[in-house]
């Protein structure tokens, strides 16, 4: 009886850090989508991330803590995403500073406006009701299948953020944004201002980053003003996971790999995690990233000799 016990002890955390894995790996993955923009398609090595991330989590901390309805929450953390990649761009092209300036600019102009929105550094919304805990949720999802509603809704979230994405890269607008990163004689040979373009694309990614952040925040109930450190690692290290190891499979979309990429890294983490101490964390990342990028520089390699 006690050897029952304690294995059914291991499998009921063997599948709560599942489910713990599943929901960070898919709330980041929305991030991802994001930085497979910038990183991918622009070509632009925007830091704005670190900033636009937590930017979402403080607005949504800040309205559900004042009974906002959660879902509005989501909306106004986008649209204040896509103004930070906006102000971003209009920082890149108007004004004529290098992409990766702009981008630890309005980084660190964004760590001043999160605190502001906050009113401090850590701001828990525990006992409010968020898109994940909530009274119609409580009325529609059955009991046996409660504990994994977070998960479900998450997925459902990541889904449709991944499909608006590929149906607005199928537009004229997403193939002239392809065309930015890739050649942008062609978008100027077409009459159109390569400079806007760039601009749009940054606010779609944080606009998706800062959904991401909102999403975290909910399913975490609390804001840190330091959540957003290390996010752009995490994302890229997500992409580069997504499309080296999905990149031959041909029946899935890229967007498709950068969800599943972002999903393996946190599954990674986690077992490492799990047999080190929590504050190696950083360390583990950061060699978790470097193995990433030398695997996938090497597997460059042998596609080019082959």
């Amino acid at each position: 009886m006690c050897l029952s016990f304690f294995i059914d002890m291991e499998r009921g955390s063997i599948v709560t850090l599942i489910l713990s894995v599943f929901e960070q790996g898919m709330v980041y993955a929305i991030m991802a989508l994001g930085i497979y923009i910038t990183y991918k398609i622009l070509d632009f090595p925007d830091l704005t991330v670190d900033g636009s991330f937590p930017m979402g989590a403080a607005i949504t901390a800040v309205l559900i803590s004042r009974d906002i309805n959660p879902l509005l929450t989501i909306l106004i953390s986008c649209l204040a995403g896509a103004l930070a990649g906006a102000l971003t761009g209009l920082i890149h092209v108007k004004l004529k500073v290098r992409d990766l300036l702009s981008g630890i600019i309005m980084m660190t102009a964004l760590y001043t406006v999160n605190l502001r929105v906050a009113g401090k550094a850590n701001l828990p919304i525990y006992n409010k009701e968020t898109i994940f805990d909530n009274g119609l949720v409580a009325a529609l999802v059955p009991e046996q299948w409660y504990p994994y509603r977070t998960a479900v809704l998450i997925l459902l979230f990541t889904l449709a953020a991944k499909y608006l994405l590929d149906w607005y890269l199928g537009t004229k607008s997403g193939y002239l944004l392809r065309a930015a990163g890739d050649n942008d004689t062609i978008v100027t040979s077409m009459g159109v201002d390569q400079g806007l373009v760039k601009i749009a694309g940054l606010s779609i990614a944080n606009a998706l980053v800062a959904l991401s952040g909102s999403m975290f925040a909910q399913q975490q109930r609390f804001f840190d003003v330091s959540m957003g450190t290390g996010t752009m690692v995490i994302g890229l290290a997500s992409v580069i996971i997504g499309t080296s190891l999905f990149q031959k499979a041909t029946f899935l979309r890229v967007t498709s790999g950068v969800v599943l990429g972002s999903v393996l890294y946190k599954a990674c983490v986690a077992i490492a995690i799990r047999y080190m101490k929590s504050v190696d964390l950083k360390l583990v990342t950061a060699l978790l990233f470097l193995i990433i990028l030398v695997l996938g520089r090497e597997r460059k390699r042998r596609n080019k000799n082959a």
